[in-house]
């Protein structure tokens, strides 16, 4: 075989090996998720029971059901594949779920079921975690400050309210999903799902309390769709 044979084969492989990592699972869906209508109030929380928590916040901050961006866009909006993906296992990594100024942080937390979650208390104070689940088994803990993360998980896909019974103004949700195909909306109403393979879809957009909707879309190959989801919200 000539040099020029040699260099051509390799050229071939070379294309070879770059189309089948760039193959399927190359598939992009990205959006906005906005409102339309007159979003409920947030409402100031009152930390002054709690000192150490209410210095950490020198602008008193408000309660995060809806958060809102410049051009109607909504926070906190977890987008997820709900058909056509299979179920995945869960990864190895676990995700945190922390409570720092008496605040759930993220106010958000997407996983998979049967990944571990891991909730630590950064306060001064104590908190008493309590997530309000139906299918899965309810529970509810307290962490004192100083003590171990709490570690927990769920094998059932759930969205989930979450709350303190400690501080009452304390508020978040755990979205337990099936697979790894989920994003929450960022403060600009974006979100993003990446490495999909060829295949039609169902896609959900979830906002609490309850409000959801859904759009089908296919994949044929390493295109990116777009797709935009709009939120009625009432002043209330």
């Amino acid at each position: 075989m000539t040099l020029k044979h040699v260099f051509l084969a390799a050229l071939a492989t070379l294309a070879a090996v770059t189309l089948t990592a760039a193959g399927p699972g190359s598939g992009t869906i990205t959006g906005k998720i906005t409102y339309d209508g007159t979003p409920a109030k947030q409402k100031p929380i009152d930390m002054s029971k709690e000192p150490s928590c209410a210095s950490q916040h020198p602008t008193p901050i408000t309660t995060e059901t809806v958060v809102t961006g410049p051009g109607n866009t909504l926070e906190n909006v977890v987008v997820y594949i709900s058909a056509g993906a299979p179920d995945e296992a869960a990864p190895s990594a676990p995700v945190n779920f922390d409570q720092k100024g008496c605040q759930y942080v993220p106010h958000m937390l997407a996983f998979q079921t049967n990944q571990e979650l891991k909730i630590s208390n950064d306060d001064q104070t104590s908190h008493n975690i309590h997530p309000l689940a139906k299918i899965n088994q309810e529970w509810n803990k307290s962490q004192p400050p100083g003590t171990p993360p709490i570690i927990a998980k769920y094998d059932k896909a759930e969205m989930i309210h979450v709350k303190c019974n400690i501080h009452p103004w304390m508020s978040g949700t755990f979205a337990v999903l099936k697979n790894s195909h989920y994003s929450v909306s960022d403060k600009d109403g974006n979100f993003k799902l990446p490495n999909l393979p060829p295949g039609k879809y169902t896609i959900t957009a979830w906002h609490e309390p309850d409000q959801e909707m859904t759009q089908d879309v296919e994949i044929s190959g390493s295109e990116t769709k777009t797709v935009s989801f709009v939120f009625k919200l009432k002043p209330y």
